[in-house]
């Protein structure tokens, strides 16, 4: 009897460990992908809700809680323009064109479409700054 207690005990314990284990190792998701072509090549960014920034496809890397909270605000901002799938295209005089893929679908449009909204504006400016302080790329 003895025994099997102690057989039931190694058990859960083990059991115990796993699950401590599986809580340190959660994933945070995506909150989105921006692609920016044009002028000066392409760059990519992947931003993650767990504070860490892809740039270009190179290793992860953590961002600033600052650039954490933009990219949460832009990335909410710009629900309802995914899941319309906002397609603008490319407009004479654009020097670059983006696209931003969330889980609720993707939007494209160039520089100029920033001049009428304002969202598109904070996305251009969230790609300019994110480029130049988090993957230290100019632009």
């Amino acid at each position: 009897m003895r025994r099997a207690w102690g057989l039931g005990v190694v058990a859960l314990a083990a059991v115990m460990a796993g699950l401590v284990a599986g809580c340190f190792d959660v994933q945070s998701p995506d909150l989105f992908l921006l692609t920016r072509t044009g002028q000066g090549g392409k760059l990519t960014l992947l931003v993650n809700d767990g504070g860490t920034i892809r740039c270009n496809g190179a290793k992860a890397k953590p961002i600033s809680d600052n650039a954490l909270v933009t990219a949460r605000d832009l990335s909410d901002n710009l629900v309802t323009d995914a899941q319309n799938k906002l397609t603008i295209p490319r407009a004479p005089g654009s020097i670059y064109y983006f696209t931003i893929k969330l889980q609720q679908g993707t939007i494209s449009f160039p520089d100029r479409a920033a001049a009428t909204r304002k969202v598109l504006a904070q996305a251009e400016l969230f790609a300019a700054q994110a480029a130049q302080r988090e993957c230290g790329v100019t632009g």
